[in-house]
């Protein structure tokens, strides 16, 4: 009886069954479709400080407790919505993060206005809007972030986005397709 040998992967996604079909289906598939693209906004945002593992484990609360990831909902939201969502266990409490995701809905609907879609603006960051593919050996060698992150980021702060560094914006660039960066031994390369 041959074995089958287990498909190579990058090494950031471990033996987690969840980090592996995040892995498998998401990381690095290129997205243009804005509710998805809200939603990576979203949690990546969340993530700022933390392990990507642990918003993954809480993105169904998260899709509860958000809405479903409405924008237009989400950019409503009052301060009673704050008030319950810092008593939600299933997300990170953290005032700051809560309020930004309002506030980024906000100036996501904002950029949809201007630019027509939000895919249409974060997509235009790129050459011919196609995902820039990197051909990586190693795992040490990707950036945690780059020029054209700085220059996202920088032009998303002016929009009034929070919780959007040039390492987050990296980490959402790679997370919607933006950017290919699996290794070039990974069988999502």
């Amino acid at each position: 009886m041959k074995l089958t040998p287990e498909p190579i992967r990058c090494t950031w996604c471990g033996t987690d069954p969840l980090y592996m079909k995040y892995h498998d289906k998401e990381w690095g598939k290129p997205v243009y479709d804005d509710q998805t693209l809200f939603e990576f906004l979203v949690l990546e945002s969340a993530q700022a400080g933390l392990s990507w593992i642990i918003i993954l484990r809480k993105r169904e609360s998260y899709r509860k407790a958000f809405a479903g990831f409405d924008i237009q909902k989400i950019a409503s939201f009052t301060e009673d919505d704050v008030e319950c969502l810092m008593l939600d266990s299933g997300i990170i409490r953290n005032r700051l993060k809560i309020k930004s995701t309002i506030s980024n809905a906000q100036a996501f609907l904002n950029i949809q206005k201007e630019f027509g879609s939000f895919s249409n603006y974060i997509w235009g960051f790129l050459p011919d809007k196609k995902t820039i593919i990197n051909h990586w050996t190693d795992h040490k060698q990707v950036p945690p972030r780059t020029e054209l992150s700085d220059q996202i980021s920088k032009d998303m702060k002016k929009r009034g986005f929070k919780f959007f560094g040039t390492t987050i914006c990296y980490a959402y660039m790679q997370a919607t397709g933006m950017v290919n960066d699996h290794m070039v031994s990974c069988i999502s390369h």
